[in-house]
């Protein structure tokens, strides 16, 4: 279950990322929304850099209460990518929430030998989104 907390003006169809999350675990995720300006705060105090991003993923201790971690995501890059890639807000949210999903899962596309990607579009296919989001996750 997805414990939402949207801080913009960005609808979110939270019962279609429910199914994205249930499908890979059983354990609770922390979403937030959030501007540009907030995500480079939460960039800079957790990861030292000092620009925003799309998202970010925070996995959690493996206890077994706790929730599998945070994902934040950008609105502004949710829009921008939207606008960029031709396909619906909703489909970029599912896909940054997909990327920052499998983070927490312990998948890393900067070190791995593409298995992440692959995921990635394995997920893409199975949830019927649109085929422009492949092309997003092999860039």
């Amino acid at each position: 279950m997805i414990e939402l907390d949207n801080t913009t003006t960005l609808e979110v169809q939270e019962s279609f990322l429910n199914k994205i999350a249930q499908h890979l675990s059983d354990k609770d995720i922390e979403l937030l929304i959030t501007s540009n300006s907030e995500i480079q705060k939460i960039n800079l105090t957790h990861r030292n850099i000092d620009k925003s991003t799309d998202v970010l993923s925070f996995p959690y201790e493996a206890m077994p209460m706790s929730p599998l971690g945070s994902i934040v995501i950008s609105a502004d890059y949710v829009q921008k990518g939207a606008k960029e890639f031709a396909h619906e807000e909703s489909d970029e949210l599912a896909l940054l929430f997909i990327h920052g999903l499998l983070h927490i899962l312990g998948y890393d596309h900067e070190v791995d030998n593409g298995e992440m990607r692959a995921k990635e579009k394995e997920l893409i296919e199975y949830f019927h989104l649109p085929s422009s989001l492949i092309i997003r996750t092999e860039g």
